[in-house]
Formats: structure tokens, C-alpha cells, sequence
């Protein structure tokens, strides 16, 4: 009979840390057989998910999470998906667990490259295939990549930026907070970035104060950096370019000390409900959705070939059409690469009526009046 090592990692992990928004795991404690011949108890082929964490951006476990489980049941698949929770051995143990239990496909949504890519080629050299999704593990071995057209998010943030500073007078001061200098997409976030501001700066257009990359994509030392930045230039700045909604709520939390919020436009990224929330109130200018479901949906049709094996890598090529530059493997990997859009306090309306965040969880309080300028019921 098949292995309970996926029910007995998930209980003894702290199953019970995963936010109430994205619902139960699928059930990891179904018995079947071992066999590669054989589907799991629920039904479907047996595909594990390995999400990084939950503390510096919710979208992991209130949006990836359940709309994986939705697309990959949808598929005919057995879902099994767990959250690192930012710890890089609990990581390996859970990879590890479904390696031996057997899953058809393994998708990595990973805390840094190196982990990656030694998660996918564990899994490889047991005949898994594996999926990178959302971030790139550079040097890493999966064939495919699923994700955002990463480029053009950090382009939005400095278009984004770039507007809200247009009919202001030359020389408006940028402070940059990026994200983790180990996450491929964090680089990728900044080179858009910089194809829009950097231009800006050669003109004297606006000036740039400092670029900062934060570990981990911690918020809390996110915050304290911008801080630091921003009393060593005398609390000046005109601009912020935050890489994410958490960040960016982190610098709200320092201009709000300085009596600078609502003065200080800032992006963000994952039009989470905070982002949102501080997009109506004017205290952040911009945000960037990303329609996840749609992310869900091809890495489940991608899952769904690769089970099939040797003769589902046809259909798998023509779901990635794309590729993506891995400049350390020195390859080109097959990719989805998804459409971002630019949310600012006219389109927050979009990310309701697509289901990504519900109207209650922005329109409370003070926000109820800007809801309904808004249009949003």
C-alpha cells in the first residue's frame, strides 16, 4: 500500500499555519499503491507542489494555493501542496517525502536557485519531471518554467513610478527597494525597471537617491533599510520604487512616521488586499496583478502532459511556447510567460470583479466612500 509520509509531513510541519483564506490541502492521507501504474486513492495521478512561504507576500497560500489545487484536480490530477514556510530544510524534507512517495510531476515554487535546482535534479534523477513555477532556478534542470513576462512587471513599477512624477519639476528624488538578490525574479523586476527609469535619470529627469536589494524579501528589514536611506538624505524623497505589496506596505509604514504618506507615490507588486486597500486610501500609487489563476491553469496543463510521460512531452511543448534565458545553465528553458497589468486606484475595480480579492476585504472603514467613487459594490 502507498506511503502516509505526505499526511505525517503535513501534520507534523504545522499544516495549521496556512491562512484561512486558501482552505484545506487535499487530502494526503488517501492509500494506494506504489506502483507508477497506479493513480492515487482520490482518483488522479499523484503531483506535488512545493510553495516558499507565506510571511512576505500572501499570495502564496490565498491565491497560489488554492487555484493550483483547483487547476491541477481539474486536470485529473492528485494535488499534494505544502509550504516551506521560508526554511530551506523543511523544503528539502517535503521534496524529499514526495520524491519517495512517488509523484508523477514535482513543481517548485523555490526559496532560492541553489535549493532549486538541487530539489529538480533529485527528483529528475529519479525519472520526475519537474516545473519551475513562478521563479527561474538558475543552473537549475527543470525543462519548463511557468510564470509572468517578469521584464515587463518591473517596467509597469517604473512606467507606473514615471507617471505619477511626470508634472513634477526635474530632478525628483527615487528610492529603490528591491527584492531578493537570490530570487531570479527580483532581478528581472529591476532590469524592467531600470529599461523605463533609468532613461529618467540620464535626463536629470528624476535622481537616483539609492537602490537597495533586500533579503529574503523581508518586509521588517525592507522597512528599516528604506528608513535608514531616507533620514540620511535629510527625509527627502519624491518617489519610491517598492518590488512588492509587502515591501511596500513597510516603506507606508516609515513615510506615515515622517508625515510623508499620501505625498509619496510607491509601487508595489501582487495586488494583494493591502496593496489595495493603501492604493484607495493614496497611500500607494500603483500595484501590479498578476491573474494567478491563469498561472494555475498552465502549470496544470503542463503537469497533466508531463504525467503522461515520454509521450506527453509533445503536448507539453505546445502549451510553452516561450523560453526563458537561464544565463548561468546556460540554456534557454521552455516557458509560459504570462501578461502583468498595471493596477492603479482606477483599475483596483478589476481585481474584485475577477474574484482575485473580495470587496469586503478592501471597503472597510474609511475606504467605503473611495470603494464606491470607485465603483466598487
Amino acid at each position: 500500500m502507498r506511503s502516509t509520509r505526505l499526511a505525517l509531513i503535513a501534520a507534523g510541519m504545522g499544516l495549521t499555519l496556512a491562512m484561512s483564506a486558501c482552505g484545506a490541502n487535499s487530502d494526503n492521507s488517501s492509500s494506494g499503491s506504489d506502483s507508477g501504474d497506479t493513480d492515487s486513492a482520490s482518483g488522479g495521478i499523484p503531483v506535488g507542489v512545493i510553495l516558499p512561504e507565506t510571511a512576505t507576500s500572501a499570495r502564496w497560500e490565498g491565491f497560489d494555493k488554492p487555484m493550483l489545487e483547483a487547476a491541477l484536480k481539474a486536470e485529473g490530477l492528485d494535488p499534494h501542496i505544502e509550504n516551506a514556510q521560508g526554511d530551506v530544510q523543511k523544503f528539502s524534507t517535503l521534496a524529499d517525502g514526495m520524491i519517495n512517495d512517488g509523484v508523477k510531476v514535482l513543481i517548485i515554487a523555490s526559496i532560492n536557485s541553489e535549493l532549486g535546482g538541487t530539489v529538480a535534479q533529485k527528483a529528475n534523477a529519479q525519472g520526475i519531471p519537474t516545473i519551475d513555477y513562478d521563479r527561474l532556478n538558475l543552473g537549475g534542470s527543470s525543462e519548463y518554467y511557468v510564470s509572468f513576462d517578469n521584464v515587463k512587471v518591473g517596467e509597469l513599477q517604473g512606467q507606473g513610478l514615471a507617471d505619477a512624477l511626470k508634472d513634477k519639476p526635474n530632478g525628483q528624488q527615487v528610492i529603490e527597494i528591491e527584492g531578493a538578490p537570490t530570487d531570479n525574479n527580483a532581478t528581472l523586476f529591476y532590469n524592467g525597471q531600470q529599461n523605463i527609469l533609468k532613461p529618467l535619470y540620464s535626463s536629470g529627469k528624476l535622481k537616483l537617491v539609492q537602490s537597495q536589494p533586500i533579503d529574503d524579501w523581508d518586509n521588517q528589514k525592507g522597512g528599516t533599510t528604506f528608513e535608514n536611506i531616507l533620514t540620511s538624505n535629510g527625509t527627502k524623497v519624491d518617489g519610491v520604487v517598492a518590488a512588492n505589496d509587502g515591501l511596500a506596505g513597510a516603506i507606508i509604514t516609515v513615510l506615515k512616521k515622517y508625515q510623508l504618506n499620501g505625498k509619496v507615490p510607491v509601487t508595489g507588486q501582487d495586488a494583494t488586499a493591502d496593496g489595495l486597500k493603501a492604493i484607495l486610501s493614496g497611500d500607494q500609487y500603483m500595484t501590479v496583478f498578476k491573474p494567478i489563476k491563469q498561472e494555475a491553469e498552465a502549470t496544470a496543463k503542463l503537469a497533466a502532459a508531463l504525467a503522461k510521460g515520454a509521450s506527453g512531452k509533445a503536448e507539453a511543448d505546445k502549451v510553452a511556447t516561450a523560453t526563458s534565458d537561464d544565463p548561468v545553465g546556460k540554456r534557454q528553458v521552455k516557458s509560459v510567460l504570462l501578461e502583468p497589468f498595471l493596477i492603479t486606484k482606477a483599475e483596483v475595480k478589476r481585481v474584485i470583479d475577477e474574484g482575485y480579492v473580495k470587496a469586503e476585504e478592501v471597503c472597510t472603514g474609511d475606504l467605503k466612500a473611495a470603494c464606491t467613487q470607485a465603483g466598487i459594490s
